[in-house]
This record gives C-alpha cells, sequence and structure tokens, in this order.
C-alpha cells in the first residue's frame, strides 16, 4: 500500500473504472481486499467464515489471506464477486463449481459483501485526474465532462453493491439508500508554468495545480490530531535547498488568500486535509498562476529530517519575494489547524511587511430590521467567541437583522485607505468552527455544504463556505471594533459592551490579549496572547507595536468606537446562551448608538 493508503485514504485514477470488471481486478480493489481481510482477521470476526476456502495456501494450510502466497485465493474471491453482479449464486454453482463451498454460505457471504462495502465507505476516497493541458477547467464542458466522470463512478460502485446484494438474497430490495460510495471528491489538476524564482523551487515544476473541485457532501474525515499546539518560527536557510520532493506524491492548491496567492502544496498523505481547503479559501483561475510567481507558499509534509526539532516553519526569502512555510510529514501535523493557520501566518507576515495590521478576528456588515447598521470587528484568538458570536447573529437574524454579511471570520487586515478611512479586509470565503458551540441543529442545517473533522471527539469541528470572494476582498470601514472577552461574567460593573476612550487604555486590553482556553490549542485556563494573534504578529512584535498605535489612534480620530464585548464563551453552561446575549447586546448598541 502507499503511504496514504495506509492512513486510509484512496487515490482513483488517471484511469478511472467503467465496468465492474475494471473495479474487480483494479490493483486498488486487491489491496482494499487484503487490507480488509487483514482487518478481519485481527478482530477473529465472525465474516471470515463466509471465504475460509479462499483462506488456504496452495499447499493446502490454512493461512492469513494477507500474504503474497494467498493472492490467488483474492483474485478468485474477486472473480466470484464479480460472477455474482450478473448471476445468483445457483446459476454460478452450474457453471463454476469449484465455488460451491463459498455460495453454499450464502447468507454469511451477503454479511462479508455488506462489510467489506462499509469499510470502503470508511475511506477518504479521492479521483484525482491530471488533465494535461494548461486551460484544465476552463470551459463549461470540462466542467461538465468532469463531474459526469465522477456520478458514473459513483454510479457504477452503488450498482455492483446493489447486483451482489440482489442475487446473493435471490430478491431485489424495497428500500433503496443513496449512500455516498464513489469518489467522495474529485480533483481535477493541472500542471501550470508560473514563475519560478531558483533552482531550489524548480522540484515543485512537475506539480499539478488543483484546478477544479467536486465534493459529495457530506464528508466526514478522521485526522489525527484534534487541536493545534506551538507556534510557527522563522529559520534563518531555505530548506527547500536540501529537499527531494516526488511529484507524484504531491497535490498544489492555488489559493487566493485575501487579495495574496499563496501555492499550498501538500503530500497525499493529507489529501483529506488539504482537499478541505476548497470550503476556506478561494480557488485561484489558471490566468491568476500562468506566469506569476506567488507571495507566499506552503510546503505541508516534508520529510521531518528536513526540518529538525520545529516541525512548523518559516523562511522570508527576500531574494525571491516569497515567504515560505514548511511543515513536516508526521502524525503530530495531521489536523486541518495547521493548514489554516500557517496560511494565515504567512499573510500576516507579508500584511506587516505591506505596513497593514493583521487582525486575529471576525468582521461583519450588520444591518438591522430597524435601519440602523454597523461594520463590527470581533478580534480575539481561538475560542474567544468571535465565529461563535457571528453564528448566534445567524440564530437570531429573523428577529433582529434585514441582512448579514461575513467579511472575514478569523483572519483578516486593516487598510488605511488614501481618504484616511480604516477599512478591514478578508482572507478566508469559509469557517473553520467548533461543533460544540454552534446552536443545536445548526450541523444538521448546513450538512450539505460542511466537511466533518472527528465528530465524535472533544474540539470536533466542521469546516463551511459562509462569504464570497467579492465581498473578502471589497474593503469595508470600521465602524466597531471590539476585543472578544471570553473570560468575564457580565455584571453591574461589567457590561456585554465597554468602550475605551484613549489608544492606550484599548492597546493594554488589546495587547494583553487574555482569554479563557477552550482546548482548541495545547493550552489550558486564562492564557495571554499577545494581540491575540500568534501567528505573525510576536514574530514581527517591533513592527506590529508602531502598526497597532497607528491604526488605533486612526480609528479613534475617524470616530471608530474601540472596545471589548464580554461573550462569555469559557465560562461554563455559557456556550451558546452567552454569545447569544452578547449578540442581542450589541444590536441594541449599534440601534441606540450606546
Amino acid at each position: 500500500m502507499t503511504e496514504w493508503e495506509q492512513h486510509h485514504v484512496i487515490v482513483l485514477g488517471p484511469n478511472i473504472c467503467e465496468t465492474a470488471s475494471d473495479i474487480f481486478k483494479s490493483p486498488i480493489f486487491h489491496r482494499i481486499l487484503a487490507s480488509f481481510i487483514e482487518d478481519l482477521e485481527q478482530h477473529q470476526a465472525p465474516e471470515l467464515e463466509a471465504i475460509k476456502p479462499f483462506l488456504r495456501t496452495p499447499a493446502g494450510k490454512q493461512g492469513s489471506g494477507t500474504g503474497a502466497s494467498n493472492l490467488w485465493h483474492k483474485e478468485a474471491l474477486a472473480d466470484l464477486l464479480l460472477l455474482l453482479t450478473e448471476y445468483r449464486p445457483d446459476e454460478i454453482s452450474k457453471r463454476y463449481p469449484a465455488f460451491n463451498p463459498v455460495l453454499a454460505r450464502k447468507t454469511m457471504l451477503y454479511d462479508f459483501v455488506e462489510k467489506l462495502y462499509n469499510y470502503w465507505r470508511k475511506y477518504a476516497r479521492f479521483l484525482i485526474v491530471d488533465d494535461g493541458c494548461h486551460q484544465a477547467g476552463e470551459t463549461a464542458s470540462d466542467h461538465h465532462k468532469f463531474i459526469e466522470l465522477n456520478e458514473r463512478f459513483t454510479n457504477l460502485v452503488l450498482e455492483i453493491y446493489r447486483k451482489i446484494g440482489a442475487n446473493l438474497m435471490e430478491k431485489l430490495p424495497r428500500v433503496y439508500r443513496q449512500l455516498p460510495c464513489g469518489a467522495g471528491a474529485g480533483i481535477l489538476a493541472d500542471k501550470i508554468a508560473w514563475d519560478i524564482p531558483g533552482e531550489e523551487y524548480r522540484q515543485l515544476q512537475a506539480i499539478p495545480f488543483i484546478q477544479l473541485v467536486v465534493i459529495e457532501p457530506p464528508l466526514v474525515y478522521y485526522p489525527k490530531r484534534n487541536y493545534r499546539k506551538g507556534m510557527f518560527m522563522p529559520v534563518s536557510h531555505n530548506p527547500l535547498k536540501h529537499s527531494q520532493l516526488e511529484a507524484r506524491d504531491w497535490l498544489c492548491y492555488p489559493a487566493k488568500v485575501g487579495d495574496l496567492l499563496t501555492f499550498i502544496y501538500f503530500h497525499k498523505r493529507y489529501l483529506p486535509l488539504g482537499l478541505s481547503l476548497a470550503n476556506l479559501f478561494e480557488l485561484a483561475e489558471p490566468a491568476e498562476i500562468q506566469g506569476r510567481r506567488p507571495e507566499a507558499m506552503l510546503i505541508f509534509g516534508v520529510e521531518p529530517e528536513l526540518l529538525g526539532k520545529r516541525q512548523t516553519v518559516y523562511y522570508e526569502d527576500r531574494q525571491a519575494g516569497i515567504v515560505l512555510g514548511l511543515i513536516g510529514r508526521t502524525d503530530d501535523v495531521d489536523y486541518f489547524g495547521y493548514f489554516k493557520k500557517m496560511v494565515l501566518t504567512l499573510h500576516n507576515l507579508i500584511a506587516i511587511e505591506r505596513g497593514y495590521l493583521p487582525v486575529h478576528g471576525a468582521m461583519a456588515r450588520i444591518v438591522l430590521r430597524t435601519g440602523a447598521s454597523a461594520n463590527v470587528v470581533l478580534v480575539g484568538d481561538s475560542g474567544a467567541g468571535k465565529s461563535e458570536s457571528l453564528e448566534a447573529f445567524r440564530v437570531l437574524a429573523t428577529d433582529y437583522m434585514r441582512r448579514l454579511t461575513v467579511i472575514f471570520d478569523d483572519m483578516g487586515s486593516l487598510r488605511i485607505t488614501p481618504e484616511g478611512e480604516v477599512v478591514g479586509i478578508g482572507t478566508e470565503i469559509g469557517a473553520f468552527v467548533r461543533l460544540d458551540d454552534l446552536a443545536p441543529g445548526f450541523p444538521y442545517a448546513e450538512i450539505d455544504r460542511s466537511i466533518f473533522m472527528n465528530p465524535h471527539k472533544k474540539n470536533a469541528r466542521l469546516v463551511i463556505p459562509i462569504t464570497n470572494y467579492q465581498e473578502v476582498t471589497r474593503g469595508y470601514p470600521i465602524d466597531l471594533f471590539l476585543y472578544a472577552n471570553n473570560y468575564e461574567p457580565v455584571d453591574n460593573k461589567h457590561p456585554h459592551i465597554e468602550l475605551f476612550n484613549d489608544v492606550d487604555t484599548a492597546l493594554e486590553v488589546f495587547s494583553e490579549g487574555a482569554r479563557l482556553s477552550k482546548g482548541t490549542t495545547d493550552e489550558e485556563g486564562l492564557v495571554h496572547t499577545y494581540f491575540a494573534n500568534p501567528f505573525g504578529a510576536p514574530q514581527k512584535r517591533d513592527q506590529h507595536d508602531a502598526l497597532a498605535r497607528q491604526y488605533f489612534s486612526q480609528m479613534l480620530a475617524r470616530g471608530v468606537k474601540i472596545g471589548q464585548l464580554r461573550t462569555q464563551l469559557g465560562l461554563h453552561g455559557y456556550e451558546i446562551k452567552g454569545p447569544e446575549a452578547a449578540a442581542k447586546a450589541l444590536f441594541e448598541f449599534i440601534t441606540y448608538g450606546g
């Protein structure tokens, strides 16, 4: 098995199966079958009894069923399954009496097939097709053909499963369930010539760019980790100079992170996480890649020995004009937060160099039924309640709001226009949010668009698209700039909204970055993070300090209200009602001007 198949990831293509014979004779099916039988043996599963005749060595001894000497038995089993797509057991027995010992246990064989089908469905299944031309996915016809290919494969797998079941039980089912069983995601990839800045980057030239993604939700993935830890730190040399990447093991997701072009290269071992980027960042078009050099690059899954003790690093290649992030290929980083936060760290480093103030927070344009409106920024680190407050806005929308436009859900930047106005620009079209902090029923209402990750564990997450790229990059003027305080209870002395009238007081609260940890990282209790933003701000603290004072002074001079919003999200029992109460207080503040 390949490395990604060992991690329960299956890659189909480039030549997709068109018939039942193609499937049962394919190397992928034989590898899945071998892995399935090995799994049954490890658990001493009763379904093994159904195929016992196939688990004997050629010499007649009992075998494990997983070694190379038993391969011919698996091929025979595959042949029997192929026959069962066309014939009933009694018909097969007459033509091929060698199968009689297995067909005599057809009920047990049916159970074996059911379990094999479910085992296949538990894999993260990807159809990857390399288009082989520089105009991949550029026409509606290209899109339609690829979507049709994906649908044909799904229908083929479903048809095979149903035919085998019907023939074994010798009756047609009365209830049909359209279970996801083909490729959970289809990827059309293409090699595109881009502006390669130096010899160390040339090894990336052969890695294809993702140009079209077809998702069949709900997708449920089970990464090996459920939280992120540590910070992304700089290195003084370019690790790519010592790397050797095999193009066949890699894909690139060309992302538009705000108005920055970022090439996100990832090893196929992390395909479920890499594919989930489609719900978070806008996918760049071929014309936006051709002949162009990205501002940032992430190489996710390099050999861990290349990076030494630190497995999450970045290098500012000033000569090439690229900020390069690298993450080692280990189980420790098998979590979507590493993709998201490293990309946003690269964005923030570039923003600071360009004189923008990066903001770890959420921004929304709120238009109330009363006619009042405001563009609101909530600043806070992971678990502070910024995203959860946005969800509370949605829950209360019917009663209070005419319109809610999300500009960014987790990271953006402030910029000063030539006219002196401070505006907010976002980075993402989606959100990576905790299931525990959403209103009951919300994940089910959005199940047709969501990618779920470890839904059975603490800090379970979903990745969901929430806004369009045009809104993200439009640039909305700021009206309210609030720190998301999740640790203080609301009382007479501590209202939901507290305003600051001077720059020093505001900078003190924001730079302290206090919050109660919600288990989204390796931190516990009341913790402090500089400006609630470990993604670039502490790494360039001197520059950030100067920018923060400049932007806060400019906002207060322009009449922008700066303060804090007590979400109470970190307090027990207030995970949902805390952000809802904060949202109501904010609506009242917008209506009556505080």
